[in-house]
């Protein structure tokens, strides 16, 4: 089985500033591959270790893809080989572009079976990408996946909802977006990181997809982090009647 794993990278969280007027200062911020994106990878080790074939990677964006350490550090999770997107257009690309340049890679790509994307990114957490990428490629495709089992030519996965778990399956190939609860990703070891700078790597830039649609469906004004609640500064001591019937009392005044 042919399995591809999208990844996006992003800033590190613990690096990004808030400044006073709510917009965000990405400056200091050192990079690294999106967590839910680690999840898809493992996924997809996963299926290839239980009934065989070939996991690639896949990522798209500006030039800093290009970075020896973010590539060895996708490759020693498993990956046999890398694709790469890289173009200044793809900046800051929303996630219709971004689908849509993942599309066309996976066109030039050819033959794969099942495409595993993380549920959302560590950044923006859209979750669009991976609906629109089947919607694209005119593909089954379903979200939220917490548990995926092959059976011969189709997929067997569990989506574990609100008030309900669902068990689904779709034949092949196929798109599909896993949530963290999938699995725990791997840590990878030393030989695997000084082996995965033989790993193979194909890179492209959009011209070389001769890519279609990728024009951005929509500008992006401006990103804002969340308003923040100034705090109330109340402090309730001791386990009293008293004292319990009062932190409700003020519960309900914010309600």
């Amino acid at each position: 089985m042919n399995v591809i794993a999208c990844y996006k990278v992003v800033p590190d969280e613990q690096d990004i500033v808030v400044r006073p007027d709510q917009t965000i200062s990405l400056e200091k911020a050192e990079l690294e591959i999106s967590e839910y994106d680690l999840c898809a990878v493992e996924a997809g080790m996963q299926i290839v270790e239980a009934v065989g074939g070939k996991l690639s990677a896949l990522s798209v964006g500006p030039k800093i893809l290009d970075n020896s350490k973010l590539k060895k550090g996708i490759l020693s999770r498993g990956p046999q080989e890398l694709f790469l997107v890289v173009d200044d257009s793809l900046e800051n690309a929303e996630t219709h572009k971004t689908a849509t340049t993942l599309a066309n890679a996976l066109k030039k790509i050819g033959d794969f079976d099942l495409v595993i994307c993380g549920e959302g990114s560590a950044d923006l957490y859209a979750q669009q990408v991976g609906v629109q990428l089947g919607e694209l490629l005119n593909l089954p495709v379903i979200n939220a996946v917490s548990k995926i089992e092959v059976e011969g030519n189709n997929l067997v996965v569990e989506r574990t909802l609100e008030d309900e778990v669902e068990i689904l399956e779709i034949p092949l190939p196929a798109v599909i977006s896993v949530t963290t609860d999938i699995n725990l990703p791997r840590i990878p070891s030393m030989k695997e990181i000084l082996a995965a700078g033989k790993k193979p790597v194909t890179q492209w830039s959009v011209a070389d997809l001769g890519a279609q649609g990728t024009e951005p469906s929509l500008d992006i004004i401006k990103t804002l982090a969340p308003e923040q609640a100034e705090r109330k500064k109340i402090i309730l001591e001791g386990d009293s009647e008293e004292s319990v019937a009062k932190f409700f009392e003020n519960i309900r005044r914010e309600l």
